[in-house]
């Protein structure tokens, strides 16, 4: 996994920093034995290939920790944990793909974030807001 890691700030920036990761099979994988989540539609290839998707796809959770790796990044883990994310998958995320997660303040709404992660064509698997609570 890479991303940028500054201190924890008292009070959020305007943007989130960024957490990035190379979804291979070996993640997936090991996803699917912490969660016990094996649908074959992620840890399967043969199945997942007679499936509308073709091939296997990551956990949308897999995907959206990646918005809390970056808050906690920017704000620290406690008040990460404090945050709400209220998000919506818009694409699945295929094996091979590199996402990066991050956000953006929204004006005139304290501690209010637009969320995402996106492929590295700039393609948003997964959209939507976040609130993080004052230090």
């Amino acid at each position: 996994m890479t991303g940028t890691a500054p201190a924890p700030q008292a009070e959020p920036p305007g943007a989130l920093a960024p957490v990035a990761l190379t979804v291979d099979m070996a993640a997936i994988l090991a996803y699917a034995e912490i969660t016990g989540d094996f649908n074959p539609l992620h840890v399967d290839p043969a199945f997942a290939a007679t499936t509308p998707m073709g091939r296997p796809i990551a956990h949308g959770t897999l995907s959206m920790n990646l918005i809390w790796q970056s808050i906690a990044a920017t704000v620290g883990g406690t008040r990460a944990g404090r945050s709400e994310i209220d998000i919506r998958f818009a694409r699945p995320v295929f094996v091979g793909d590199r996402i990066e997660a991050g956000g953006r303040a929204i004006e005139g709404a304290a501690g209010r974030y637009d969320v995402w992660v996106r492929r590295d064509d700039g393609t948003h698997v997964i959209e939507g807001t976040a609130q993080i609570p004052a230090g």
